[in-house]
């Protein structure tokens, strides 16, 4: 990196985190006038203050998120309970579990840069397909401003693949004209570059950013570049009428490393799987994003909404001994009536009616590859996949004396699958997969701090498209296009939970705050990989309990501490697979997990940061963090785990911008991750292939050594 560039990394840093901590500090110095409890999200699809939802939510503003490595979201994630977020390879391709949906979103068969069980959105678009499906393409942390962490079962408001729901927003909550420049850098060839101008115009407001990031990597085939283009415009088009336009263009390129086995990952973890390598196993993703809210307030009682995005892609892939080209178009939107009714002076009610329609298609063709893992010249495949998801919801919340909440809530969602080969002359097939989700929910608010709820909820997941192919087995494939042994997974969650925000005017704590949650899912049709992810069955039933406590608090006016901790068992309740799905030899014979533990799913894991800011120079700040995984199975037979592992983590840098002049601050920051150096395997391949010879299986992705990373950033306004 030459001298001007690093010049310009300085300027591109110092611009995000002064703006951000400068406004922070503007509204909230000495005053604690930001309050937890006043937080306003919009978990139940309109604006409520979190201390009254009856569910289990985490929020993550701009200061959790700044001075922290931009590409992935892993790191903005990880003080969230009940959420495990780990980076494949130090890219953007990263692991999302929450609560253990999600957890098969590790092996092979277009898993790697997707995840699955959980619900994305950016600025109110949907980032998840309509078959549950999610990239990470347009996640660019530096331009978030907020996160908002829904941890409970979400199908009956949110629909399909709804296990938990992660909302990003780049519209900041204070709109005023500036201009922000961020520059990073670190080990294994890390930079990125970012620059964002607001601007408050007379009826409304423009946001626009661009990023650039660009990673050598540090194991073998593990490279990556992101070229990313946001813009959001907010206009008042009248008193009652509101309209968010939102534009966004992404280049993304990743090498996948993919899985070792023990041996080579005790003696040479920085290398790349064998197979991977030789194919140079990668994504190369181009798409744009268009999406389009009004809103319309016939009366203080009367709101209408509605969505519409487009999204079209090109991707390549070079993916199990194929070069694959994709032509997808994405679209679709959502229309929501609330109604607000004051029943008495102490009974409100709140109705609200939705539908929600998602369709994506386009081709594939499959290549073979070349000798230099390039697309080759024969055309192996020329297939059609497309998916259509549909619902409708109606929720209902009662108020009571501004003390209890009661919510209910239900679903109706159809996801339709449509596949066709067209070298091969197969016609159409489709299969359609409906589920009705219901949801009780009440809160009890005890004081303006301190709620108290319990929350019963449904949930749906179909299989992901690339999920539905059917097992090779006795000339399976040749009959079918799409698996017909699958079935949804319908889950039932019952939780009960605490949350509490005091504040204090003494000297020795400022703050204190805690949530607590206690769960029980039920699970069908659990959606189990097989070979690697060659294909896919459905377990019987499964069964998680666990608890999730996250406590925080601020002491001495200077020192902040965070602590979260998640426990869970999880397990087969019953779960026998006919053997002849392997061999044709072994049929009848069948294999029986029942009691065993669910794959891909740590029993503990946990998260502690402390951080001090002196009250003598409050200009500077230090962090030290520690981020704990227990072990846990990566197959079904629970043969093989994926081995504990706790890193240590080191940061220091500004506290608040440096201001240079009335209109222009810097800041800057620097850390050092994996402190100690741990050896970790930081994902794992769910019920993977095995090394031919050895017999040993393919499972440990290998974490980052110690690293490093520093910033610097600079804001005018």
């Amino acid at each position: 990196m030459n001298t001007c560039k690093i010049v310009l990394l300085i300027l591109f840093l110092g611009y995000v985190v002064t703006y951000s901590q400068s406004e922070t500090k503007k509204a909230t110095k000495d005053s604690l006038s930001f309050r937890t409890s006043e937080i306003v999200i919009s978990a139940l699809r309109y604006p409520e203050k979190k201390i009254e939802v009856p569910m289990a939510i985490s929020t993550i503003s701009r200061t959790d998120i700044l001075l922290s490595k931009s590409t992935g979201i892993e790191e903005a994630l990880q003080n969230v309970p009940g959420v495990l977020a780990q980076s494949r390879a130090g890219s953007n391709d990263v692991r999302v579990t929450i609560r253990g949906f999600g957890a098969r979103g590790a092996g092979d068969r277009s898993n790697s840069g997707t995840s699955r069980g959980i619900k994305f959105y950016w600025n109110g678009i949907p980032q998840t397909e309509p078959d549950g499906r999610t990239s990470f393409d347009f996640l660019d942390m530096n331009a978030v401003e907020d996160i908002e962490v829904i941890r409970s079962n979400a199908s009956a408001i949110w629909g399909n693949a709804a296990g938990g729901v992660i909302s990003f927003s780049t519209i900041p909550d204070f709109q005023k004209s500036s201009l922000e420049i961020v520059g990073q850098g670190g080990s294994y060839g890390y930079n990125s570059l970012f620059a964002k101008a607001n601007s408050k115009m007379e009826s409304g407001f423009l946001n626009t950013t661009f990023s650039k990031s660009k990673y050598d990597g540090w194991r073998q085939n593990s490279e990556s570049e992101r070229y990313l283009f946001n813009l959001a415009m907010l206009s008042n088009l009248s008193e009652n009428t509101n309209m968010k336009v939102f534009l966004s263009g992404v280049s993304n390129k990743f090498n996948i490393p993919g899985p070792l086995t023990i041996d080579t990952y005790n003696n040479a973890p920085d290398s790349a799987n064998d197979y991977y390598l030789k194919r140079k196993e990668r994504r190369f993703n181009r798409a744009v994003q268009m999406g389009i809210n009004l809103e319309h307030n016939f009366n203080e009682n009367n709101v209408v909404s509605g969505m519409f995005f487009v999204n079209p892609k090109y991707l390549q892939r070079s993916e199990r001994n194929t070069f694959r080209d994709f032509v997808r178009y994405h679209l679709g939107g959502n229309i929501n009536y609330k109604n607000n009714y004051e029943i008495s002076e102490t009974i409100k009610n709140i109705l609200l009616i939705g539908l929600d329609e998602q369709y994506q298609d386009g081709s594939i063709l499959f290549y073979n590859l070349d000798d230099k893992a390039e697309r080759g010249s024969t055309l192996k495949d020329n297939k059609r996949e497309g998916a259509n998801s549909a619902g409708l919801f109606l929720q209902d919340e009662l108020v009571f004396s501004d003390k209890i909440s009661a919510i209910l809530g239900v679903r109706y969602d159809d996801v339709t699958y449509y596949s066709e080969s067209f070298i091969a002359g197969d016609k159409l097939e489709n299969r359609s997969f409906s589920k009705v989700t219901p949801k009780f929910a009440i809160s009890y608010r005890l004081n303006e701090t301190h709620s108290l709820y319990v929350n019963y909820g449904g949930g749906i997941e179909v299989p992901a498209g690339n999920e539905t192919d059917p097992a090779p087995y006795l000339g399976m494939d040749t009959l079918h296009l799409i698996n017909p042994l699958l079935e949804p997974i319908v889950s039932t969650t019952y939780e009960i939970g605490s949350k509490n925000y005091d504040y204090f005017e003494s000297g020795l704590i400022d703050m204190l705050h805690y949530e607590i949650a206690a769960f029980l899912i039920n699970t069908e049709n659990e959606i189990i990989p097989y070979k690697g992810g060659k294909f896919y069955f459905s377990a019987g039933k499964t069964q998680r309990i666990g608890g999730e406590v996250g406590i925080g608090g601020k002491f001495f006016k200077s020192l902040d501490l965070s602590v979260n901790l998640t426990y869970m068992k999880s397990k087969y309740v019953d779960y026998k697979i006919d053997s002849v799905y392997y061999s044709a030899s072994k049929a009848g014979i069948y294999g029986d997990y029942s009691d065993n533990s669910i794959a891909g799913i740590p029993e503990l894991m946990y998260f502690v940061k402390l951080k001090y800011v002196p009250t003598f120079f409050d200009n500077v700040f230090i962090e030290g963090s520690c981020q704990g995984v227990g072990e846990y199975y990566v197959d079904d037979a629970n043969e093989y785990n994926n081995p504990s592992f706790t890193i240590f983590n080191l940061k220091f840098g500004t506290a608040q911008a440096i201001k240079l002049f009335d209109n222009l601050g810097v800041n800057l920051y620097f850390s050092i991750n994996n402190l100690l150096d741990a050896k970790y395997s930081s994902s794992a391949f769910i019920n993977p292939d095995k090394q031919a010879g050895t017999n040993l299986p393919y499972y440990l992705e290998p974490g980052l050594p110690r690293n490093f990373q520093f910033g610097l950033s600079v804001n005018f306004n």
